[in-house]
């Protein structure tokens, strides 16, 4: 099936860029039953293959998983999902540019059109309003429905002290913005450093944005990031 293919790629696409590390994952709703999705078991996501790739309902009980073991934070895309009928695909990651936003109260703004869909406001989880004393991970199914709660009809939302939430009406959508998402939180600190605590950065405006988003699809990246990933996960085959 392609949008299982596709998986494959947004996997290895992601942890090329830098914004999933070894926990991160990425999931698709299925096209053939819309309170159906699929995730990878817990791996490497650099190193996921098709028959890696585990169908789950939308508590996130996984249909058929024959001895693969899920990843502990699933409850975050079944809860999205069930909270987001429009939404085909969701990203958790651990994007090391993004996470000091999450913790320093300095708001992500929209820097180059790019990532112009951060200019309609990124909300950051705080899971201690949720339950207090975790591990920060998002691994019951309460804890996944405040997460898509803060995260409301938002494209994506910061989690305080550990990444980032990201959703797409599509697969490219969602891995688009996940790449651009790092890229920003980078261009808005080392413009903030340049500009000094007394200067000025001019950020997108309201109709900037708002004239960005819609064409936001990254259709001219998502074919050569695509190819590229899964000719890797074919040499990988032998």
């Amino acid at each position: 099936m392609k949008e299982l293919e596709d998986l494959v790629a947004a996997y290895r696409v992601l942890a090329e860029y830098g914004v999933i590390d070894a926990y991160g994952h990425v999931s698709v709703r299925s096209p053939r039953d819309p309170n159906r999705y699929y995730l990878a078991r817990a791996i490497a996501p650099e190193r996921v293959q098709v028959e890696d790739l585990i169908e789950y309902d939308l508590d996130s009980r996984p249909i058929d998983e024959n001895g693969r073991e899920s990843v502990r934070e699933r409850f975050i895309h079944g809860e999205v999902f069930r909270s987001r009928p429009e939404v085909m695909a969701v990203v958790h990651n651990h994007s090391p540019s993004v996470v000091p936003f999450s913790v320093t109260g300095v708001p992500m703004r929209p820097i180059f059109h790019m990532a112009a869909f951060i200019g309609e406001g990124l909300p950051n989880f705080e899971i201690r309003d949720a339950q207090k004393g975790t591990d920060l991970l998002v691994k019951t199914p309460q804890l996944g429905k405040a997460l898509a709660k803060s995260l409301g009809p938002k494209p994506a939302a910061l989690m305080r002290g550990h990444g980032a939430v990201v959703v797409g009406e599509n697969l490219p959508r969602a891995v688009g913005r996940s790449v651009y998402l790092e890229l920003s939180a980078r261009m808005q600190m080392q413009a903030m450093l340049l500009a000094g605590e007394k200067g000025n950065i001019t950020y997108m405006d309201d109709a900037e944005v708002k004239a960005s988003v819609p064409v936001q699809n990254y259709n001219r990246a998502w074919p050569v990031w695509r190819e590229k990933a899964l000719a890797r996960a074919k040499a990988e085959r032998g």
